[in-house]
């Protein structure tokens, strides 16, 4: 049987928590910042301007791949990037992910058709990667762990302020210049970290080597991508028993078993899986995954609710979610602060994640009436459970392991909380599916009965369910019934209108047979058509004016009572709509008491004083 091969590092180890002073530290931690918050700019800035790039490059069949290339070029890479720079150092990779992802800007700022723009963001996410997976490891370089909480809380102000700026910058550079610029604003951010980093920073070299584990990386690719690419395809055109979902799932499980057993004869593994002997490694992981789902379906699903049942703009949730950012943003800050002082994390933890949990049930009780100055304040809630997690969790997981899996540990929790984001978007995708479709013809079935069969078959629950829950892409079919069966109402009566002016104003034959096959024509019109040939032009004309009086009236009549059912239709759709978000914050509860329970079984290591290096330590020249 196959043994777990522990790498063994070649070189001296630099221990840089005692090599740089602290204004070097400061001006080194001032560089991440501003690459961590230069990608998640480019994660907030760009959604508000897809309508207008899809109007100008056309290609809507290929809209969600402008972010899932993105999604599956990061994800994958994270891990990837984690142990190169754990060999390499955090500098090397870091400069290559700023540069990468400049370049990708400027071309995706260039593009000339969307499947263009797809290409050129699956580059983009090639650079963010090594962005984000050095810039949550190089605290750990600089700082031993009982210092480096006073710290945590700046990375999540950094993101954000990247999510509160990147709304309103995309949408204004969309509206003032041109969809263009919110891929060039990176340019002028990215060369002023790129410059500060390359002139500021040291090399935060390791001092150590170890041979690159390309098969590892390979097989890591062939079990991700096929997995990402299954969960994120749409199940309306793929389902999930369709051969190519079948096949892509079938391909990944064949990549992990291959990952699997390079990873178990690798020297310098990835992914080192003896980790995962590490209770807290391994609770933060799962954590992690849980969180990543849960955070996913308290954000994306709460917009859609904002926008086909309380009927705001797209633009309007946005800055509802707002709240939640500023108070995640609060709760890193103040815990972090409150941990640096007491030497524990785990209780910070535990706080966050009841506080989240709470906050979940909170959400539950959202009706068709809530308002939304309401739901602002149940964002601060979530805001303020998340905030001392997702710091904390980073800090007991780089507290628990040695400092030359730091960079892979790290990677690993950022991982497989992306993967927890897919799996949540898959997953509470089709439950929303399912509930929304079973909750609509519920509610609409008696209703649907007192329509004709053709305005009947416009209210049809798997159309309603496609217009309405696809948020800011959907058609709007289902936004006002009222106003759509007030339309078809209008232009049957003008049709009619039409028809009997000709039929008896003109006494048009065509008019008066067209009107006479019409089921909907009573047996004192159809008597009435039959007269019309032999009547003098006199008295057609008044007819006509009796008939269009009548007309009129029933026009009036059939008006209101189309209103009435309009309003019984928007009501049943937003119940159903309402009830089934609900219904997937029941099952984020579940997932969060999940993380609540695995959290209380997270060893409470003491945050070190000292880096405790695995090798001896030397200084760099």
């Amino acid at each position: 049987m196959a043994t777990t091969t522990i790498a063994q590092p070649t070189g001296t180890r630099i221990d840089y928590t005692t090599a740089l002073d602290q204004r070097t530290k400061m001006l080194i931690l001032v560089g991440v910042l501003l690459s961590l918050f230069l990608s998640s700019l480019d994660q907030t800035i760009v959604s508000t301007a897809l309508p207008r790039i899809v109007a100008d490059l056309h290609g809507i069949e290929l809209l969600a791949w402008v972010s899932t290339s993105y999604l599956l070029v990061s994800t994958t890479m994270v891990p990837i990037y984690g142990k190169l720079s754990d060999i390499y150092g955090r500098k090397i990779i870091l400069l290559f992910g700023i540069a990468v992802f400049l370049v990708a800007s400027m071309l995706c700022g260039i593009s000339q058709n969307m499947l263009q723009l797809v290409i050129f963001r699956g580059i983009q996410g090639l650079g963010a990667a090594a962005l984000t997976s050095t810039a949550f490891a190089i605290p750990a370089d600089l700082f031993v762990p009982a210092e480096r909480a006073r710290y945590m809380g700046l990375f999540g102000a950094a993101f954000g302020l990247a999510s509160v700026i990147g709304p309103f910058a995309g949408g204004l550079l969309t509206d003032l210049i041109s969809w263009h610029w919110v891929f060039y604003v990176n340019l002028p951010v990215g060369l002023v970290a790129l410059v500060f980093i390359l002139l500021k920073m040291p090399k935060l070299d390791s001092g150590v080597r170890s041979p690159i584990d390309f098969f590892g990386a390979f097989t890591l690719v062939l079990a991700v991508v096929p997995l990402l690419l299954a969960l994120t395809f749409d199940k309306n055109q793929h389902a999930w028993t369709s051969p190519l979902i079948l096949g892509l799932l079938a391909l990944s499980g064949v990549g992990l078993v291959l990952f699997i057993v390079a990873e178990k004869r690798a020297v310098a593994p990835i992914l080192p899986l003896h980790l995962f002997r590490n209770r807290t490694y391994t609770l933060v992981n799962i954590i992690g995954v849980a969180v990543g789902a849960t955070l996913f379906a308290a954000i994306f699903f709460l917009s859609l609710y904002l926008v086909n049942v309380l009927g705001v703009s797209a633009t309007e949730a946005g800055t509802t979610l707002i709240p939640l950012t500023l108070s995640l943003v609060f709760g890193s800050v103040i815990s972090s602060a409150i941990v640096q002082r007491i030497g524990r994390y785990k209780g910070a933890i535990i706080v966050g994640l009841i506080i989240m949990v709470a906050s979940l049930i909170w959400l539950t009780t959202i009706q068709i009436d809530t308002s939304i100055w309401l739901v602002r304040v149940q964002m601060i809630a979530l805001g303020l459970g998340l905030g001392p997690a997702l710091p904390m969790l980073n800090l007991a997981i780089q507290n628990a392991v040695s400092r030359e899996y730091v960079g892979a540990a790290v990677a690993s929790r950022q991982f497989f909380q992306q993967i927890g984001q897919v799996l949540g978007s898959a997953v509470f995708g089709a439950v929303l599916t399912v509930t929304l479709t079973n909750l609509l013809v519920t509610n609409l079935a008696p209703i649907q009965a007192q329509l004709p069969p053709a305005m009947a078959a416009a209210f049809d629950p798997a159309m309603l369910r496609n217009g309405t829950a696809g948020g800011e892409g959907s058609t709007g079919e289902a936004a006002n019934p009222v106003e759509r069966i007030s339309t078809a109402i209008e232009q049957r009566f003008t049709t009619q209108r039409d028809l009997l002016t000709q039929a008896i104003g003109s006494a048009d034959p065509a008019a008066i047979q067209a009107l006479q096959a019409d089921p909907q024509t009573t047996p004192e019109l159809r008597t009435l058509l039959e007269a019309v040939p032999t009547m003098p032009v006199e008295m057609r004309t008044q007819t006509l004016t009796q008939v269009l009086q009548n007309l009129d009236a029933a026009e009036a009549t059939a008006l209101r009572e189309g209103q009435q059912l309009g309003q019984q239709i928007d009501v049943a759709i937003k119940h159903a709509f309402t009830d089934s978000i609900a219904n997937i914050y029941r099952y984020a509860i579940v997932l969060a008491v999940i993380s609540l329970v695995l959290a209380f079984f997270i060893p409470e290591i003491p945050l070190r004083r000292t880096s405790e290096p695995a090798h001896p330590v030397m200084t760099e020249i």
